[in-house]
Parts: structure tokens; sequence; C-alpha cells
């Protein structure tokens, strides 16, 4: 599958190692764009559309092996022998199962606030009749969509969120594929030990990291490094960005 991605600066007059940049469930290429901003400074950045998201190709097929392989067919279009890979939430998993894919092709790897475990299968229920019913009743302006989530969605946060996904009446992302491979975009299959450092980062008010799952981290990735961000969310990225940014660029 060829994902939809923009490049930031040349990977013909930059020296240092590229980055690709990988968004999360419900995001799209624009989602991680304040870390772009700051790292193409130093290195060429590739932020991409995973498939059923963004401008990217639909399919039914969606578990993370899938995933990986379409962004190492992006790297291989785009001639890149080796990058450093970060993803945040979903897109965490996929840097992660890249690792086992074509380990030789990742020079470091940073997950921002996932671990590489399973989750609970009914974590998004909520969103997606959110989302679902928004589609069913026909709204077209956001600010009436948010009024509708609201009854399904206790957070703001996440309501605008989702919300930047939603133009002319539409959703940017397949709801109906994603709700229907839910189940694969929860689960992990362990992998093989990578024996490179990875950057966990995750944020001090999120659960999407918890210390029951340093056991998992290290089985898969002994040389983790396990950062937490004070005060921060799930979008530690977003809410803390200077502060991740600071870590990211101490470990590359």
């Amino acid at each position: 599958m060829k994902l939809n991605f923009r490049l930031n600066n040349s990977l013909t007059t930059e020296a240092k190692t590229p980055i690709v940049l990988i968004h999360g469930l419900f995001g799209n290429l624009d989602n991680l764009g304040m870390l772009a901003r700051d790292l193409q400074k130093n290195h060429s950045v590739i932020l991409l559309d995973l498939r059923n998201h963004g401008l990217s190709p639909r399919s039914q097929q969606m578990n993370y092996s899938v995933m990986a392989q379409d962004v190492l067919a992006l790297l291989a279009r785009l001639q890149i022998e080796k990058a450093i890979i970060i993803g945040h939430s979903m897109g965490g998993k996929v840097a992660m199962a890249m690792t086992a894919l074509a380990p030789q092709q990742i020079e470091k790897v940073i997950v921002i606030d996932i671990a590489p475990v399973a989750y609970e299968i009914h974590r998004h229920d909520a969103i997606f009749a959110a989302l679902k019913a928004v589609t069913q009743q026909g709204i077209v302006h956001r600010p009436t969509a948010a009024g509708l989530m609201r009854q399904f969605i206790l957070e703001e946060a996440i309501i605008y969120f989702l919300l930047k996904s939603f133009k002319e009446g539409k959703w940017c992302f397949d709801v109906d594929i994603l709700c229907d491979q839910y189940e694969n975009i929860a689960a992990w299959q362990a992998i093989p030990s990578w024996p490179d450092p990875v950057l966990f980062i995750r944020g001090e008010l999120s659960c999407y990291i918890q210390d029951s799952h340093r056991a998992s981290i290290t089985a898969q990735f002994p040389q983790a490094y396990i950062e937490t961000i004070s005060q921060a969310g799930h979008a530690v990225h977003a809410e803390k960005t200077a502060v991740v940014l600071a870590a990211i660029r101490r470990f590359i």
C-alpha cells in the first residue's frame, strides 16, 4: 500500500538520519507536526497517514504487521536505508512492530505513551458510538457534531482532537473499518527481543504505560528507557511539547 506522506527538508542535503513520525488511532500526518517543526531543523522528517487514515488508501486488513510493512514500503520508495522512528499510541505499536520486520533499517525508536501489550477491546466503545452517531445524523458542522458527541464522550480534549478530522460532514478516517478491526488494533503479539535502545515516553496522568507493563517492555526491548512527563496525559507530545522534544533530543 502506498501511504500518503509529507517530507520536510530534503533527503539529498541532510546528512543526519531521517526521522519518521507515526500518528495514533483517529489521527493523521498533522498530529505530530509540533514535533516535526522542531526536529526538521536537523533532520529530514517524514510524516505519514497510516492506512484507513487521512489521505492514505482504505483496507479491510488492519494489524501491526501490515501497518509496519506499509511504513517500510514508504521508506523503500524514498530510498531511506535507515531511519529513526517516533510513534504515538497506535503509531508507537507500528514503530515497535517495524523492529521485528526490519531491525537493520531502524536506528532508534521512540514510543510515545503506549506499551507492547494488548489493551482492553472496549476501551474506545464510546468514541466509536459518537463517531457513528454524527455520521448517521448527517451532521455537517463541527459545533453541532461536538454537541452530539458530548452525549457519549466526557473529555472535551478528545472531542476537540477527533473534530480535527471532521471535514465537510465526513470523518477523515474510516470509522467502520477501524471499529471492525479494533480487536486487532488493541491486540499485540510479542515480538523478538530488539537489542538496541528504545525510549518510552509516558504521561504521568495517562494509564497507557503502567508499572505492570515493565516486564513486557523489557522482555521485548531490554535496552528500554522509560521517561515520565509530569502533569501530562495520553497526548503528552501536545500537552508538554518542549519537554518531550528535550527528551527526544537527548535520546537521538
